[in-house]
């Protein structure tokens, strides 16, 4: 902006505040107002033709150039996990030969389409994208237009208040009078540089949204045929792809089903498909424990001086993962079972409680069991926590895990208050860790 017409701007600026708030006399014109609305509009959507058009044409270019990263990664994954052997003969050919090539004819059809689709795009920049950014340099000219029309009538509405000012005087002083004459002066001149700006807006605008229909007309048609022909070319070089790989004729669906087969559930089977930090973590803390912090092996199952007696778990008390709502004292057994109800009397060290003599119906309590219910537990014996999941065997995960089957009677060597920790036990003449959460404690 130059000095002149910062000038301008200042003091056009108390005007323009009246003018936002309404104060004051304003001149007002509906029709030129109409058009101007209607000129912002076709402002607006030319520019979002041009760059609609160029987002069209990079998008066609970049699905390409994505076909051609997807078969690369591809061919990544279906070569052998490592190059290099120590014994070339004694290998098992890991890789798919078949997939690979089929990445590598795709790769190449998909590259020669690019090549092939290149003049369609670069139509698309000259007969699309150009002129509309030439529109908008038009239309940059008429807003110019617009913005010096919009500053005219800022100073007429800034001498036509000025002139009021004095001629509502009641009582004007000679001064007064003299004043009065030169704002109705500057008032007839800013009003005739209104009239002209704004009688040829309003008079021009309408021509140039007739010329705008015509001008997008072929833009529009144009547009049409340069996809039309872009839609043929890959639909023609798809149709034409004859690669052994890929079954045509089958329905997708099923194709997929036959290709996957079982692959799902021999990954689920892999324990490190099932790492969990917490599981690890615990169990670290449980290995430190055993062999001590000074590095010293402790001698397994042989307990400290003043150590209880080993209780003894039962098996499956719940699902991995399940939390018991209570913690067993020293020396308790574990009935194996679904939530079978504690018996008392049987903290004898290292020997298993037997369900069915706690001093209650056993046949009620068989019955109960056979229909999933929690057997009624003594008067005198509290009620363990029923357990919703069935039993469960649990298999070594790494050496130094105690294996065992559901319903099975596990000495306790050592544990925590937590279940959820690793627990260290003794069954079938074996010692090792185990989840705490596997078993449940009878007192």
């Amino acid at each position: 902006m130059s000095f002149k017409g910062f000038t301008k701007a200042i003091t056009r600026a108390p005007q323009n505040f009246r003018q936002k708030f309404k104060m004051g006399e304003q001149t007002v014109d509906p029709v030129y107002e109409d058009a101007e609305r209607r000129f912002k509009e076709l402002e607006d959507e030319t520019k979002k033709l041009s760059d609609e058009s160029k987002r069209y044409s990079t998008a066609v270019n970049g699905m390409l150039t994505h076909q051609i990263g997807f078969a690369k990664a591809m061919e990544e994954i279906f070569k052998p996990i490592s190059g290099k052997m120590s014994d070339p003969n004694a290998t098992i050919p890991e890789d798919n030969p078949d997939g690979i090539e089929a990445s590598e004819q795709y790769r190449a059809i998909v590259a020669d389409l690019q090549e092939t689709l290149k003049p369609d795009l670069k139509l698309i920049e000259e007969k699309i994208v150009k002129p509309c950014q030439e529109l908008l340099k038009v239309i940059g000219y008429i807003r110019k237009m617009a913005t010096k029309r919009n500053h005219k009538k800022l100073d007429l509405d800034r001498r036509l208040n000025n002139y009021h000012k004095y001629e509502k005087k009641d009582e004007p002083t000679a001064k007064d009078e003299e004043r009065m004459y030169k704002a109705e002066a500057e008032m007839q001149v800013a009003q005739q540089e209104y009239d002209y700006y704004n009688e040829m807006m309003k008079t021009q605008l309408p021509v140039l949204f007739g010329l705008e229909a015509q001008f997008v007309q072929p833009l529009f048609v144009s547009f049409y045929y340069m996809q039309l022909n872009i839609f043929y070319t890959l639909y023609n070089k798809f149709q034409d792809m004859k690669i052994p790989y890929f079954d045509l004729n089958s329905d997708i669906v099923e194709a997929f089903t036959l290709k996957r087969g079982n692959v799902e559930e021999q990954a689920d089977s892999l324990t490190i498909t099932h790492f969990k930090i917490g599981y690890s973590k615990a169990k670290l803390e449980m290995t430190r424990k055993r062999y001590g912090a000074n590095g010293n092996e402790a001698t397994p199952g042989s307990p400290t001086p003043g150590a209880y007696a080993p209780p003894v778990a039962g098996a499956g008390a719940g699902a991995y993962g399940a939390v018991p709502g209570y913690a067993a004292q020293p020396g308790a057994a574990a009935v194996p079972g679904y939530g079978a109800a504690a018996v008392p009397g049987a903290a004898i060290p290292g020997a298993a409680a037997t369900p069915g003599y706690g001093g209650y119906d056993e046949k009620a309590a068989m019955a109960q069991q056979a229909y999933g219910a929690t057997p009624a537990a003594a008067p005198a014996a509290a009620a363990p926590p029923a357990y919703g999941a069935a039993p469960a065997d649990y298999q070594a995960q790494a050496q130094g895990d105690l294996s065992f089957p559901a319903g099975a009677q596990i000495t306790i060597v050592q544990r925590t208050a937590d279940a959820n920790e690793w627990w260290t036990g003794s069954y079938n003449g074996q010692q090792g860790v185990f989840p705490g959460n596997y078993v449940q404690i009878n007192q």
